[in-house]
């Protein structure tokens, strides 16, 4: 077991969480239960299975745990392109940016 916190992946991972949750209140209400709730879970998603893989008893579950984290990483992606294209958001450049760090860091 080890201290997640540690991790300069999960720090990355944690600080584009922060920027998502900012992003997303300038989405339109109607999207609350849609696209606001999946990009935000998907976010949570890639910090939380990082911690809960640091948690486990071997590497090997720790190394399932950063594949689940970089499927939703991928996810991620896919939601802001469509809240790109939705006009939504004026540009997923930085966040993508942010995403990819973490992606590299896994």
């Amino acid at each position: 077991m080890q201290d997640f916190t540690k991790l300069i992946v999960w720090q990355k991972a944690h600080n584009l969480t922060i920027n998502i949750y900012k992003l997303t209140y300038s989405i339109p209400s109607e999207e609350k239960f849609g696209l606001i709730s999946q990009i935000r879970r998907s976010s949570v998603s890639i910090e939380s299975n990082l911690a809960e893989g640091c948690g486990r008893d071997s590497d090997k579950e720790l190394a399932r745990f950063v594949d689940i984290s970089m499927g939703s990483s991928f996810e991620l992606r896919c939601q802001l392109l469509i809240a790109r294209d939705l006009g939504y958001i004026s540009s997923s450049q930085k966040l993508e940016s942010q995403l990819r760090s973490c992606q590299r860091e896994a």
